[in-house]
C-alpha cells in the first residue's frame, strides 16, 4: 500500500522542499522505494536538486519527478512505496485534493504571525472541508530560539492542530548543503544535522500512526 505525504503551504519560501528531500533521502536508505511529485513547476526546487545530486554522484539517489498538476501525480502515485508530493508554492484548488489523498498533509511554517496565520487558516479550511485534524500537521522552520520555539508551539496548540517534534534553526549551513546536493540531514555539522534529524523522524514516526 503506497503511503503519499503531502507538503502545502500558504505562500512560497517556507520549507516544504527542504523536508521534501529530506524526507525522502531518509526514507531511500531503507531501499524503499520512493518518488517526489515536483508541483511547483514555475520553480521546479526539487528537480534542479536531484539534477545536483546526480551530477554528484551523492548516493542514495532520489527519484524526482515534475507534474503540472496533483492529479496527473496521484494517477502514478500506486507505483512508489512512499509518495512525496512537494505542493504549489501556493494554495490552490489542487490542494483539496492532494489533502484528500494523503496519509499526512505537513505545512511548515516561520516564526511569525504574518507565517502562522495564514498557515492556521489554510488549515482550518482544510477542516472545514472535511480533512481529518489527524493527518494535519505543522513543522516548525526557520526558527531563532528555543523560547521562539515554544511561543509558536502555543500559537498553533491554541489553534488545536498537531505539531511535529524539533524545529529548523536558521542557519546558512542548510541552504549550503542544499545548494550541492545534499539534503539537511546530510550538513557536515553534526549539531545542525541532528536538529534535522528529529523532525524527520517525527514525520518517520506519525506515518507509523497514520
Amino acid at each position: 500500500m503506497t503511503i503519499i505525504i503531502a507538503f502545502i503551504s500558504q505562500k512560497g519560501g517556507v520549507g516544504k522542499s527542504t523536508l521534501a528531500r529530506a524526507l525522502a533521502r531518509e526514507i531511500s536508505l531503507g531501499g524503499i522505494n520512493v518518488k517526489i511529485a515536483d508541483l511547483d513547476t514555475q520553480q521546479g526546487t526539487c528537480v534542479d536538486w536531484q539534477r545536483v545530486r546526480l551530477n554528484e554522484k551523492i548516493l542514495p539517489s532520489i527519484s524526482v519527478e515534475a507534474f503540472s498538476n496533483a492529479e496527473q501525480a496521484l494517477k502514478i502515485s500506486h507505483l512508489h512505496d512512499l509518495f512525496i508530493i512537494d505542493g504549489p508554492a501556493r494554495t490552490s484548488k489542487a490542494t483539496l485534493e492532494i489533502a484528500k489523498n494523503a496519509n499526512l498533509i505537513i505545512q511548515p511554517t516561520g516564526a511569525s504571525v504574518d507565517d502562522l496565520k495564514p498557515a492556521i487558516k489554510e488549515f482550518h479550511a482544510l477542516f472545514k472541508a472535511g480533512i481529518s485534524k489527524n493527518k494535519l500537521f505543522f513543522a516548525l522552520n526557520r526558527i531563532g530560539t528555543d523560547a521562539e520555539d515554544a511561543e509558536c508551539r502555543r500559537y498553533i496548540n491554541d489553534a488545536g492542530y498537531n505539531i511535529l517534534k524539533g524545529y529548523l534553526p536558521e542557519r546558512p549551513a542548510y541552504r549550503q548543503s542544499q545548494n550541492m546536493g545534499y539534503s539537511i540531514i546530510e550538513t557536515p555539522y553534526k549539531g545542525l544535522q541532528l536538529k534535522a534529524q528529529i523532525l524527520i523522524q517525527s514525520i518517520v514516526d506519525n506515518i507509523h500512526d497514520s
